[in-house]
């Protein structure tokens, strides 16, 4: 009896043992956040130089995704008279910052543009395919392309129109009102 009591615990102790080296051979790593947390990012930004922070003219307050463009997006919104903050904004709502977005309706790339090739080829106006002027697909997936194509668009329909707002209603999903153009400049507001 006292042989067996002594063989107890150490096989208990090695079948714990074994379990927990079994569940970390299978259980996935643990990810690693690689942004710091908000605070500390905040903390970190403010206590660099105003030179660092604006680097581009664009609110340093837009999430990575965005900022990688900027350069781009700063070019080509000053060229087609667009704050590149709008831009930024249009761009964070259509593909937070990712240049091979491809959405279920068939627009395309940073801007969400449609183009006049893949899905948007069916879409039917009364005088033929609605996107025929369109770039093509692989056009609008090269982010410059995308954003040159983008603000010349929106531009024109801020100059249409008469005002950005309404301009965003036309750029955005039709059939939803000011609803699109709402959540755009609410953004543009937020990262001011």
């Amino acid at each position: 009896m006292d042989f067996s009591r002594k063989l107890i615990f150490p096989g208990i102790l090695a079948g714990v043992s074994a379990i927990v080296l079994l569940s970390a051979m299978i259980s996935p790593p643990a990810q690693v956040n690689a942004q710091p947390p908000e605070n500390m990012q905040q903390q970190s930004e403010s206590s660099q130089p105003e030179k660092t922070q604006k680097k581009c003219g664009l609110a340093s307050s837009y999430p990575a995704a965005i900022q990688q463009w900027c350069h781009l997006i700063v070019e080509y919104a000053d060229k087609n008279a667009l704050d590149p903050n709008l831009v930024a904004a249009v761009m964070l709502q259509e593909s937070g910052g990712d240049a091979q977005a491809y959405s279920s309706s068939g627009a395309v790339g940073l801007l969400q543009v449609m183009p006049k090739d893949g899905i948007a080829a069916s879409f039917l106006c009364p005088n033929g395919p609605c996107f025929a002027s369109r770039p093509s697909m692989q056009e609008l997936f090269d982010p410059e392309f995308n954003i040159q194509y983008g603000t010349r668009m929106l531009s024109g329909l801020q100059n249409k129109y008469g005002s950005i707002r309404d301009a965003l209603m036309a750029y955005g999903p039709a059939n939803v009102g000011y609803y699109y153009a709402d959540i755009v400049l609410a953004i543009f507001q937020q990262y001011q």
